[in-house]
């Protein structure tokens, strides 16, 4: 069984470093946001509806919620159920994966839950939102089939998978069961699958382990790209660039990326600068900010902003996101910006809809439409 990091661990590392027919009908349909949007007006690529004990935000308070500062927006709940261990926390009942010492497992009912939200909503609520398949494990050989059941159960929902973990500094050695892997066939299965329907995936697999030892290899880099290499037909985005809590960047990070995004092997993968804990990097000088904006600003089809917040209780939270980007956003051009904030997002996302309402209408009976 794979050590497990306590919370203690965790502690120190840190201190070191509506109908479904009406459903399907829709969602065929592009959404026509403003043509210029104004600069504070983003999509936000990476949302959570719900947290880690599967409660969140009523899905129609989050489309209030979006008013008109979130153009679109994916949603998407955990994967992951933390599991409440009495002898661990007593009458405590964590709701944060750092609460606990006891174990993370999959929930695959979150897939379900967001479904039944998403046809809650009308019908132009709906068209603001991609909701994504999330409630699977990458290193089961079943996942493959979890995620063509649930697109089978729910024909019109879904746009893509994700985001999933593979490498997850906390998170994976907490899980229940076997490992996940980017070595694993049951990874190339999900996204094999992935490609055959069109699904965008938002992978999370972190560059580097939390606190590696000096001079010590990123291997998780090398079977990162490996596996990209061998899906080039998959829509993926690589989340918060690899980049974490503690996962600090590695060495000459933003030139592995520029390498990357500039491989031919490699244009089907997609970045996304989400998260509160990745904005620190990006901000942490004026040298890092200009930096990270060369590098958008030279590959500016390749990135997209979210803001990976969690069940929020009102705009303030993804807003918040956003403005701690501001000194990036300050130095983008004009088109590079518009595609970070909501270009990109719209491109890549309403190809996704595009081709898993096609493969719905070439793959699920009628009567389940």
């Amino acid at each position: 069984m794979p050590a497990r990091f306590t919370l203690a661990q965790a502690v120190l590392c840190g201190a070191l470093a509506l109908a479904a027919s009406q459903a399907g009908a829709l969602a065929q349909q592009s959404p026509a946001p403003a043509a210029s949007p104004a600069a504070d007006q983003f999509s936000d690529s990476h949302f959570h509806l719900t947290n880690y004990v599967q409660e969140g935000t009523d899905v129609r308070k989050y489309a209030d919620i979006m008013g008109t500062r979130v153009v679109r927006s994916t949603l998407f709940g955990i994967p992951l159920q933390q599991k409440w261990e009495y002898g661990n926390t007593g009458d405590f009942a964590p709701t944060y994966y750092l609460q606990t010492d006891a174990p993370l497992y999959y929930y695959s009912f979150t897939d379900a839950t967001i479904a039944m939200a998403y046809r809650s909503l009308t019908p132009a609520q709906q068209a603001r939102l991609d909701p994504m398949i999330t409630g699977f494990n990458p290193a089961d050989m079943y996942a493959a089939d979890h995620i063509k059941r649930v697109l089978t159960t729910f024909p019109g929902v879904f746009t893509g998978i994700g985001e999933f973990t593979i490498h997850k500094e906390f998170v994976s050695p907490k899980v229940a069961g076997g490992t996940a892997s980017l070595t694993d066939p049951a990874l190339d299965r999900i996204m094999e699958f992935a490609a055959e329907v069109g699904l965008v995936v938002i992978l999370h697999n972190d560059a580097d382990m939390p606190c590696p030892r000096a001079n010590q290899e990123p291997y998780q880099l090398v079977q990162l790209k490996a596996l990209f290499t061998r899906h080039p037909k998959t829509s993926t985005i690589w989340a918060h660039a690899g980049l974490g809590r503690i996962v600090r960047p590695v060495k000459e990070h933003l030139a592995m990326l520029d390498r990357a995004l500039s491989a031919p092997e490699l244009k089907h993968v997609n970045i996304d600068i989400s998260w509160d804990e990745v904005a620190k990097f990006v901000v942490a000088s004026p040298e890092a900010t200009q930096a990270t904006a060369d590098l958008i600003n030279k590959h500016s089809d390749r990135f997209l902003f979210g803001s990976d917040v969690v069940a929020p209780a009102d705009a303030q939270a993804q807003i918040k996101v956003f403005d701690m980007y501001a000194p990036l956003w300050k130095l983008l051009t004009p088109e590079a910006s518009q595609k970070v904030r909501v270009g990109n997002y719209a491109r890549l996302f309403d190809e996704g809809r595009r081709r898993v309402r096609a493969w719905e209408a070439a793959n699920v009976k009628s009567g389940s439409r």
